[in-house]
């Protein structure tokens, strides 16, 4: 469970530095040049993947609490929320003017939905480790950038890509979630 948690740790801390150390952020491009300096933050970023995945199954889960069946399809129905979300991140999207931050809202999403269906302390240490960075994020993007300036609304066309897009996604994640996450997505309670 220790390389979970450090992952976790590694994977926000790494991206809060944008929003929270911004002079640390900007003196680190001019010491190491800007390509150097992306280069290292993937290569961390892959790196704190890596400890979460391995530390995802390395840990030997322990009941936590038992989550409620009834609550399965609002689970399920936030997950695919939480895909269009993270399709419309980086496409216009009429939606993008109600929701500041899409990509961070569906990471939110998406762990409070596996929250809701899975119960054991390593859904939370990951599911909730997620969701609370992204929350923490959302609120850091917010003070730094002050007010939001939103976009303009696309045409009804540029929507229908946004859920079709979203559903080949969700089709493609439901096909890989059993050897992704080890389970199938009709089994994961």
């Amino acid at each position: 469970m220790t390389l979970l948690v450090l992952g976790i740790l590694a994977f926000a801390g790494l991206h809060l530095v944008k929003s929270l150390a911004p002079s640390l952020r900007t003196g680190l491009q001019r010491r190491l040049g800007e390509n150097a300096y992306k280069g290292i933050f993937s290569l961390l970023v892959l790196a704190s993947f890596a400890m979460i995945i391995f530390g995802w199954r390395s840990a030997t889960p322990q009941f936590v609490y038992q989550p409620s069946p009834a609550l399965h399809i609002p689970a399920l129905v936030l997950i695919m929320l939480a895909f269009f979300l993270l399709a419309i991140s980086s496409r216009p999207s009429r939606l993008r003017r109600l929701v500041r931050h899409p990509q961070l809202s569906g990471v939110a999403l998406w762990g409070i939905a596996h929250l809701l269906l899975n119960g054991d302390s390593r859904a939370l240490v990951l599911f909730g480790g997620m969701a609370t960075w992204a929350v923490v994020e959302i609120l850091a993007i917010n003070r730094r950038d002050g007010a939001w300036q939103k976009m303009q609304a696309p045409s009804l066309g540029t929507d229908l890509v946004n859920v079709v897009i979203t559903v080949v996604v969700v089709a493609l994640f439901v096909f890989l979630h059993p050897w992704l996450a080890g389970v199938p997505v009709a089994g994961a309670r």
